[in-house]
């Protein structure tokens, strides 16, 4: 059953964080709704702390259930599962972790699964893949990580660089922060002369699986704000990341979408929409 708890703090970040010290949960196994935003007040009179919503758990409330017997499940099963992630603390990291384990010997054939659609062809060693190769393997040197440079050119100026080894969760980092990180080196190193060109960094096949997990997070959201016609305002996101959101719903019906902020703290607040019913 889908339940949630509303946290105060100094900021949003702050109330969503100490929300997800208390639920024992990651990021991206909540849902966040903004409540209230944080003011400052006037030499410290009149400031009010913000305050946020963090929903968990599986979203298979029923529709129109008598009052009190929800009152009564969401009281009864955190102290449920509260034993469970207490007992079993390595439990929520292992479902995270293990298809990097599990996979991490076929990982070169998942990666070749999205190659051949893509027809990607054969790999290039022209100039630029030279100079994305021999920064990237330096690079790669330093952080001592082991991992295949394999270079592509799927249609003239773009560059679609894959990493292929074992372990290679340390360089694609928290929600491939690392990874875009690394990008973003290589692209300036490789573009320092001559035309500019565009280098995408993919390892592990993160990529694509991280687009699934926002197309599906999308999709989720979309319902509860039609279910509750509230808008919901995600977490801060890269533009790649917005745009796949948005993408994602801009179909759908009875829902808007649209940022807000700057970056890198630019959020996609997803808003219902009676118009687009």
């Amino acid at each position: 059953m889908r339940q949630f708890i509303d946290v105060t703090g100094k900021t949003e970040e702050e109330a969503i964080n100490r929300a997800l010290e208390q639920l024992k949960l990651d990021r991206d196994d909540v849902s966040v709704e903004i409540l209230e935003r944080a003011k400052a007040g006037f030499l410290g009179l009149g400031s009010c702390p913000a305050k946020v919503r963090v929903s968990y758990g599986e979203d298979e409330e029923p529709a129109a259930p008598a009052q009190p017997k929800a009152e009564k499940v969401r009281e009864d099963k955190p102290k449920a599962e509260k034993p469970r992630t207490e007992k079993k603390p390595a439990e929520k990291p292992q479902r995270r972790e293990e298809p990097v384990k599990k996979e991490s010997a076929p990982k070169t054939e998942e990666a070749q699964t999205v190659k051949v659609p893509e027809d990607l062809g054969e790999e290039v060693n022209d100039e630029r893949a030279q100079e994305i190769r021999k920064f990237l393997s330096g690079l790669l040197q330093q952080m001592e990580v082991q991992a295949e440079v394999k270079v592509y050119l799927p249609e003239k100026g773009r560059y679609k660089v894959f990493l292929e080894g074992q372990g290679l969760g340390a360089i694609i980092g928290r929600r491939g922060e690392t990874l875009d990180a690394i990008q973003q080196l290589t692209s300036y190193s490789v573009n320092r002369t001559g035309s500019r060109v565009r280098v995408q960094l993919d390892a592990e096949n993160y990529r694509a699986k991280r687009e699934q997990s926002l197309e599906r997070l999308a999709n989720k959201v979309a319902g509860k704000v039609v279910k509750y016609r509230r808008s919901v305002t995600l977490e801060p996101m890269n533009a790649y990341e917005r745009h796949v959101i948005h993408t994602a719903l801009q179909e759908v019906p009875g829902v808007t979408t649209y940022s807000t902020g700057v970056d890198p703290n630019r959020r996609v607040i997803v808003a219902y929409d009676r118009e687009k019913k």
